[in-house]
């Protein structure tokens, strides 16, 4: 049911990556020259621009009741970090949707994704629609945290997802599968994110660590 870990530089996944170390309390070199603000968190608002890309036509992105993905406490009284989060969740929507609609081509996805991630996405959406897999049942998204790069143009993304209650379902047969039993529903994700030209905040790295997250 996870996403599939994704391969990436590591100049992409740096800021993820320093994220990471923060939310769970490891590492021992500071992050603090290049990255700046931290989630939810109550400090001060970061001094870049709001990047909420007023404007711009997003494409529309469906889910089934068959399938309830849920975000839990995605906001930020910072406007650049909810723009995140905003565009991180909408990441996360477009890549479900292209399952369910069998389409690893999906524009949505494209949308979300910068060029040098797109090809690994539709790989993970192939896993299932190869195999004539979609998904039901719910998926819980919760615990996002975000950091800002300095020069407003970067940020890293965390969050768990919790498959407790996620399935596949094959489409000829009906046949519905969870996880194998004893596999830790806890999913957490790394992503880094990058905002295009039009003010988009685009993924560009993703990495999952099953076991990292509980409730």
């Amino acid at each position: 049911m996870a996403r599939r870990a994704l391969t990436t530089t590591a100049a992409a996944f740096a800021t993820a990556a320093a994220l990471l170390l923060t939310a769970c309390g490891g590492g021992d070199d500071s992050p603090s020259d290049d990255i700046k603000g931290a989630g939810n968190s109550s400090g001060s608002p970061s001094a870049s621009p709001s990047s909420s890309a007023p404007g711009v036509k997003r494409p529309v992105i469906k889910l089934p009741s068959s399938f309830q993905l849920t975000f839990e406490n995605w906001t930020s009284s910072d406007p650049v970090e909810q723009a995140v989060l905003k565009d991180g969740k909408e990441e996360l929507r477009a890549g479900y949707a292209a399952v369910i609609a069998n389409d690893p081509d999906s524009e949505a996805v494209a949308f979300y994704d910068t060029e040098g991630v797109r090809g690994q996405t539709k790989q993970w959406i192939k896993s299932y629609t190869d195999k004539g897999y979609t998904v039901i049942g719910k998926l819980p998204v919760f615990n996002p945290k975000v950091i800002l790069a300095k020069n407003g143009k970067g940020a890293a993304l965390t969050y768990c997802t919790d498959e407790t209650e996620a399935k596949t379902r094959h489409r000829k047969t009906g046949k519905v599968e969870g996880n194998p039993a004893g596999t830790n529903p806890y999913v957490l994700y790394s992503l880094s994110l990058t905002k295009n030209e039009q003010g988009v905040w685009q993924n560009s790295s993703v990495r999952g660590e099953r076991g990292k997250c509980s409730r």
